[in-house]
Order: structure tokens, then sequence, then C-alpha cells
């Protein structure tokens, strides 16, 4: 029943200390390929359930620190700013070290940011404390992906990224709901205090029985690449220019409006503090099921065939969220699913493209980079909603659904990129 539950990327709560007992016994299975996508599906979990809990908190937050929309997508944004700036940074060296290392070094930080931020007292300081886990947040997604590229070969690795990218799922399946349920009986503090507890169990289990990752380094011929020439052969590479362009239209064809889904939802569609949640519990579970399917799909049919079906069902998805009157909350619920289900749905053969346009002596620098540009199209998209949105008197928001246009022209824009990528490994 576990060897089930550890190929869904998905592990029951009473099988928890079942699983970590198995760990302390038997550190050899750590060699399995299955056990190590568990162990990063976790670090990608506990990552983003940090990153997501603020925008269902955006009301919340905007009530406790007296701040306007505009400044609550600063909240959002500066996390991806600092996770840009130190994504180039890192990209310099990250591929001269073990990957473990590396990974335990940025996942150290991310989880003495989360605490940070549970400390928060005023704007100014969550603002600084969500900057500072950023700067360790970004590079961490980009070497969990490093990892499974470097891992699992080009032909079964869209399966393999649909595994991780569940973590996606778990988290709005259980860690958003339970992090709005903290919340809701304590403070909101409460949700990053218990990130950071999951977040620092999580260090020490990789530390003691994750092995070390060093593939890239063992490559025939392979010489340390000196910082700057690291970044050189990403900007004379015209197919890495291309799926950095690439990342940053699907990123703002998809970040534009998710920093105002649940404030929309509940200021403007009629949801209750905790009825968000449901938001992020039936879009979890219906993506948990279809994104392995996805990944499947991807390495029978072909990932740019599957991302451009996904996407083009995407637009329709954009369309409804953002123009969405008044109405009863099952058929919001429909809407914001299926958002969830084709926008994920997409990501999975965009994400295995993008770590394919490059060798793998090389891949963690570009991957490196490539977040670093995700992160900026974070920060740009959020600025973008933040600026065109506005509030009525009575609290509730106008102009989203210019945020939707937006968001459908660049959408439009990556499926045409995707077509131009060529894959290498």
């Amino acid at each position: 029943m576990l060897r089930g539950f550890l190929f869904l990327g998905i592990l029951p709560y009473e099988h928890i200390p079942y699983f970590f007992v198995l760990l302390y016994s038997y550190t050899p299975l750590m060699k399995n390929e299955r056990i190590i996508l568990f162990l990063l599906a976790i670090t990608q979990f506990t990552h983003i359930v940090d990153f997501m809990i603020v925008m269902p908190l955006g009301a919340q937050l905007m009530g406790i620190f007296d701040i306007t929309p505009t400044q609550f997508s600063w909240i959002v944004s500066v996390y991806a700013l600092a996770a840009f700036v130190v994504g180039l940074l890192g990209a310099m060296i990250i591929d001269r070290y073990d990957r473990k290392s590396a990974l335990l070094f940025c996942y150290f930080g991310f989880t003495i940011g989360t605490f940070a931020c549970s400390f928060a007292s005023n704007f100014v300081f969550f603002l600084l404390a969500r900057a500072f886990t950023g700067l360790f947040g970004g590079i961490l997604s980009a070497l969990v992906l490093a990892i499974v590229a470097d891992m699992v070969p080009l032909e079964r690795r869209g399966k393999a990224m649909g595994l991780i990218m569940t973590a996606f799922s778990v988290a709005s399946v259980v860690g958003v709901p339970v992090g709005l349920w903290l919340a809701a009986i304590f403070n909101w503090r409460a949700p990053f205090v218990t990130v950071g507890i999951l977040a620092a169990l999580m260090f020490f289990t990789l530390w003691r029985f994750m092995p070390s990752m060093t593939k890239h380094l063992e490559t025939e011929g392979y010489v340390a690449t000196k910082p700057l020439e690291a970044l050189n052969k990403i900007w004379s590479d015209n197919n890495q220019l291309r799926a950095l362009l690439f990342t940053v239209t699907l990123m703002l064809g998809h970040f534009t409006i998710i920093p105002f889904i649940a404030p929309y939802m509940e200021l403007n569609v009629g949801f209750t503090n905790f009825q968000v949640s449901y938001i992020y519990l039936f879009g979890g579970l219906l993506t948990a099921f279809l994104l392995p399917l996805a990944g499947r799909l991807s390495d029978k049919h072909g990932h740019v065939i599957i991302f451009t079906i996904s996407s083009v069902l995407a637009l329709f998805s954009l369309f409804a969220i953002t123009n969405l009157p008044v109405v009863p909350i099952w058929v919001a619920l429909i809407v914001t699913s299926s958002y969830f289900v084709v926008s994920s749905g997409r990501n999975v053969p965009a994400t295995t493209m993008v770590t394919s346009v490059v060798h793998p002596e090389n891949r963690a620098s570009f991957m490196s980079i490539r977040s670093s540009f995700n992160e900026l199209a974070l920060f740009v998209g959020s600025l973008i909603a933040g600026m065109i949105i506005d509030e009525r008197s009575d609290g509730s928001l106008i102009h989203y659904e210019r945020v939707g246009y937006v968001a459908i022209v660049m959408s439009v824009l990556a499926i045409f990129l995707a077509r131009r990528l060529r894959l290498k490994a």
C-alpha cells in the first residue's frame, strides 16, 4: 500500500511514521528513483505551500496590515523579485557543486525565512521576511527540477515531472485548506509556523538519507565552468534564450491572475474566508489525479502537442474566471477547478521541454536562470495585476477582466514559442 502512495507522490497521515521508520531501517532504498522523487516532491510541497498560502490570506492581510491591493501585490511579488536576483547569481556557480549540498543550503535558508514571516508585526517586516524567503525559495525549485532531469531520461521525464508537480496539487488539497483552517482557529501566523516546522524536519531527512548527486560532475570531458562562462553559454545559445522567453510568457499568462483569485472570489463572488479553501481543495484534488496522466500523455504523444491542447483549453478558463459575476458557489468552483486542471496540465509538458534544451553538465545553471526569469515574470505579473485592479467603495475589486485579457494574450504567444524549442536530453 505504501508503495502505491509513494508512486503517486501522496502519503496519507497514518503512514508518515511508518515511512520514516522505513527510511531509517533501509537506507539503501534511497537509490530507488521513486523514493528520491517522493522526497523531492515533499520539498516542493513545503516550498509551494509557503508561497501559495499568502494569496488566500490576501483579504485578511490587507485588513490586518491596513494595506491596498497594490501593496498586497508587493507582498506577493517581492518574493519573486528576490528569487530573480539570487537566481542570476546562483547560475554562475551552482553546477560546480553536489546537487545535494546545494539543495540543503537553499532549503535551510528557506526554512529560516518561513519562520521569520510568522514573527512579522507590520507590513514592512513581513515584506522583508518574504524577500528573504524568496532568496532561497526560487533557486530551491530550480535545483529540484535539475535533479529530476539528471536522474530520469527524457523518454520517461514527463511522467517524473508529473509526479513532482503533484506537490502543487497536494499543497492545494492539504496545505492551503489546513493553513486557512489554522489561520481561522489561531491567527494568520500559524500556517507559517507549521510550514517552518515541516521544512525543518524535511531538512534533516534530506541531510540524513538523500544520496549525493554528482552525475553532472562525472560527464566525460567535464571541466568546471567559470562563473561568467556559465552565463555566456546561456546567452549565446538561441535555443536556451527561446526557452527563457517561453518561460516568461507562460508565467505572465498564468500568474497575472493568480494572486487575486482568492480575494476576487471572496470580495466579488461571495465566498467566506473559509470557503476560499474549497477553491484549492477541489482544484487540487482534480490536478492530483490528472497531472500524472498529463505526464504520461506528454511522453506518449509529444510534449508540444499536449502543451498546445492544454493551453487552448486554458484560454477559455482564463476568460471565465476573470469575468465571473455573482454566482452560486458550486458554479464558481467548477470554473476555478477547470482553471487549476488546464493550467497545471500545460505546466507538465512545458517544464519537461524547458529542462531538455540543455545538456546535464550545464542544467542547474540554466534552470537557475530559468527560475530567475520565472520569478521575474511572477514579479511583473503580480505588479501588473496590482496596478490594473482597483477597489470599489464597498471593498469589491474592479478591472479583473482586463488582467484576464493580458493573460490570454501571453498564453497564445507561449503556444507559438513552444513549437520553436529544440529538445536535447
